[in-house]
């Protein structure tokens, strides 16, 4: 090889740069030696890697073009029938220039694993929506005497728990809606709550900076986890581990040890109020939305980000898994994106909704609720992100008509009910229509061409 001294001129030194360029890359990605083209090895290398796949004529188009030629040399003016008719004789090959399959040469690349080099993306690829049974108010229960910003089911699906701005904690049946019972000791609004299945526990958090455990075989309060700097905003339980997750206005989430109340680590990263986290059993094993308008992903064991995800405009204010699925989604102002676990790659978004969403909730028949701040509720496949249905709740006679607006939402254990925490005080549950039928209620969707899922 050879190697370039101190004082050679600057064409040798080019020149031997471009043999040993030849020599390393191999005849595989240049059409001409350095030597036959003056080396200039891009332009030819550029030339073969664009152009390589489309040097040859499809087949059809190469005999027609050798017929023309023969007949041009024979006879300098051909009538305009026999062109015709040489131009018909092709019509049914096709003479599109066409992208060779890799390890295939000449005609059977062509003929074999063809794909066009312009394709207009098919419209009909895309999955059409599953159909679901409209969803219709059945029970309004009256309580509150604030806004019910917080809810939870018994793994039992007896009764839920909802916490309001009237700093109580009120256990609901779920069957009948009857008042079971009333915990009070926090200060200020009930931000978050959380039935534990593996435990007789209710856990709280409020905008007091408190994080209770309540015993609910004696109804008292056994364990308040201190650290916050200010409110607390929402939590959720580790569905294997004894671990309490919590989040808040100081814009960190903190894990605690569920018996010991020691703060086990203090996931930092965000600028702004922890609005939402949620919990699950593989990596990552906490997710967090804050109003600093990202979406954190984190390692558990290591206390640290494994990801952000940037993509919405406005803060997110709520999160939901998918009971099955290792799939979450994300909501902020007019927005819902759906993202795929461990990496957080984006799938969809589900649009149409023009509100602040306050709360996310997805049930195992792949059914996606979305509540506004100004009353708007929303049902999507999950699927596909199609919107079935789009109404608005309706307040509390005595209301203002600015407190229609929906602040929590959980579906039960089953999935086929909804229960939904309103700014009216009220607490609403819904269910399906029987009577539903996909003749009564149709699916009116149709593919588009902008719309991909990935």
């Amino acid at each position: 090889m050879d190697v370039i001294q101190p004082n050679t001129p600057a064409e040798d030194a080019v020149r031997v740069s471009a043999k040993r360029t030849a020599e390393l890359f191999g005849s595989d990605y240049l059409m001409v030696t350095p030597s036959t083209y003056n080396g200039s090895i891009g332009l030819s290398y550029r030339r073969k890697a664009e152009y390589q796949d489309v040097q040859e004529l499809p087949p059809a188009l190469a005999e027609k073009q050798a017929k023309l030629a023969v007949g041009r040399s024979k006879r300098p003016k051909i009538q305009s029938a026999q062109k015709q008719q040489g131009a018909g004789d092709q019509s049914g090959a096709s003479m599109a220039l066409v992208k060779k399959a890799p390890g295939l040469s000449g005609a059977a690349a062509g003929e074999s694993q063809a794909k066009s080099l312009i394709q207009r993306p098919s419209a009909t690829r895309q999955q059409p929506p599953e159909w679901h049974a409209p969803w219709k108010l059945m029970r309004v229960i009256s309580g509150h005497l604030g806004w019910v910003r917080s809810l939870a089911v018994e793994p039992n699906n007896e009764w839920f728990a909802s916490g309001a701005g009237d700093r109580t904690i009120k256990i609901w049946n779920l069957a009948t809606g009857a008042l079971r019972l009333t915990l009070t000791g926090h200060i200020s609004t009930v931000r978050g709550l959380a039935v534990s299945p593996r435990h007789p526990y209710l856990f709280s958090c409020g905008e007091d900076k408190m994080v209770k455990c309540w015993d609910l075989e004696t109804n008292k309060v056994i364990r308040h986890y201190h650290g916050h700097l200010s409110g607390v905003y929402t939590l959720a339980l580790h569905p294997r581990l004894d671990l309490l997750v919590t989040g808040g206005r100081d814009g960190v989430a903190r894990v605690w040890d569920m018996r010991t109340r020691s703060n086990v680590h203090v996931l930092s990263g965000h600028s702004g109020t922890v609005a939402d986290l949620k919990c699950q059993e593989a990596d990552p094993q906490v997710i967090t939305g804050s109003l600093d308008a990202t979406v954190r992903l984190w390692d558990l064991a290591a206390g640290k980000t494994m990801g952000v995800l940037t993509h919405h405009k406005k803060g997110v204010r709520s999160i939901a898994t998918h009971p099955r699925e290792f799939t979450f989604a994300s909501a902020s102002t007019g927005s819902i994106k759906q993202w795929k676990c461990p990496e957080g790659a984006f799938m969809q978004n589900f649009e149409g909704q023009n509100a602040v969403i306050n709360t996310l909730a997805v049930n195992e028949d792949n059914v996606l609720f979305s509540g506004g701040d100004n009353g708007s509720i929303s049902f999507w496949d999950w699927k596909t992100g199609y919107r079935f249905q789009s109404i608005d709740t309706t307040a509390q006679p005595g209301s203002l008509e600015a407190e229609a607006g929906i602040m929590s939402s959980t579906f039960d254990r089953t999935g086929l009910r909804l229960i939904t925490g309103e700014a009216d005080k009220t607490i609403k549950i819904w269910k399906q229509d029987e009577e539903a039928t996909p003749e009564t209620h149709p699916v009116t969707w149709a593919p588009t061409l902008g719309r991909q899922r990935y």
